[in-house]
């Protein structure tokens, strides 16, 4: 197969809002000796690339400078010591940036096959939120069954991942969303309660479905606003898992809660980890999770789908907080 030496990409030539998104064309990405080139069918959008565009969170070194954390498409090189794939395999994969294109190369251990059943589309929203809803709830996190799980903005593709996965998994999960209609969805989800935090005091409500106990596991991405109230809502020897900070960074922290209630409070980010670390997680989820979406238990929530072109669009969407799962770009046509 003969490949272009350029090929198109979103990006935000400088920070901006999404009318900064605007389509370029850029060279075709080198393939390392343990790299997968795939050409993309469809990327996930993440609130990372928010903050990319926006100038406030660039790539790792080495990535490239164009948005996108996840795709889903089909392999069309490989690199001389990867033997686990070839040309023509559907996959989707996890990438450290780059994903708005219509090529990328990635490291084999960040790939995965699409699970039987579903399209590109579909495998494209997958890769950024288990990685990390896994990596959170079960290894930081160390959610286990019969656990109570607090997950904040249950409607949105980190917590609708969290929500079926634990519930799979056999945790009671409360979920937090911005309205009852979202509410309504979490449940639909798995989620045993919504709590509507527009209206209700999430500290209270967990306290009420709890008895008073409180939940063992909260994940997190509001950040500094929500810290007091999230260690007000522990258990004893509680968790809390934070993965984003959309509420701020800085909260004033009670020691002598987390002290007197044995607290546990960690957090991550996943973009700037380790190629090892990633490839151990993808392992984890090949054997543990994809099963799970060939079986039926668990499924995927693409909300909307736009052309790579309608980037900008995409953005907008999700800054707007309308949408409920993943918004998925489209680069071409399903093929296979």
């Amino acid at each position: 197969m003969s490949l272009s030496r350029t090929m198109k990409v979103v990006d935000a030539l400088e920070p901006g809002g999404p009318e900064a998104l605007v389509v370029v064309e850029r060279p075709m990405p080198d393939v390392g000796s343990r790299d997968v080139l795939i050409e993309v069918a469809a990327a996930g959008v993440n609130r990372p690339d928010i903050l990319q565009r926006r100038g406030r969170y660039p790539p790792p070194p080495g990535a490239p400078a164009h948005p996108g954390l996840e795709v889903a498409g089909v392999v069309v090189a490989v690199g001389a010591e990867v033997d686990t794939l070839r040309s023509g395999d559907r996959v989707c994969a996890l990438l450290a940036g780059g994903g708005y294109a219509e090529y990328c190369a990635v490291p084999v251990e960040q790939v995965l096959p699409v699970p039987a059943g579903l399209s590109l589309v579909e495998a494209a929203s997958l890769p950024e939120a288990y990685f990390t809803v896994w990596s959170n709830l079960y290894g930081a996190g160390r959610l286990a069954a019969g656990e109570w799980l607090l997950v904040h903005g249950g409607a949105s593709g980190i917590g609708t991942a969290a929500i079926q996965l634990a519930r799979a998994r056999g945790s009671v999960v409360i979920a937090t969303a911005g309205s009852a209609e979202k509410g309504r969805f979490c449940r639909a989800l798995g989620a045993a309660h919504a709590i509507d935090y527009r209206t209700e005091d999430f500290v209270a409500a967990v306290a009420r479905l709890t008895d008073g106990r409180g939940v063992d596991v909260i994940l997190d991405m509001v950040g500094g606003a929500y810290l007091p109230r999230n260690l007000e809502a522990l258990a004893m020897d509680g968790r809390l898992v934070t993965i984003g900070i959309q509420g701020g960074a800085a909260g004033t922290l009670d020691l002598w809660r987390v002290m007197r209630r044995r607290l546990t409070l960690t957090g991550s980010l996943l973009r700037p980890r380790s190629v090892e670390f990633k490839g151990a997680v993808r392992a984890q989820l090949e054997q543990h999770v994809w099963p799970l979406f060939e079986n039926g238990t668990l499924r995927t929530v693409v909300d909307k789908v736009f052309p790579l072109a309608q980037a900008a669009a995409a953005h907008a969407y999700m800054e707007s907080g309308a949408h409920r799962g993943k918004i998925v770009l489209v680069v071409r046509d399903e093929k296979g």
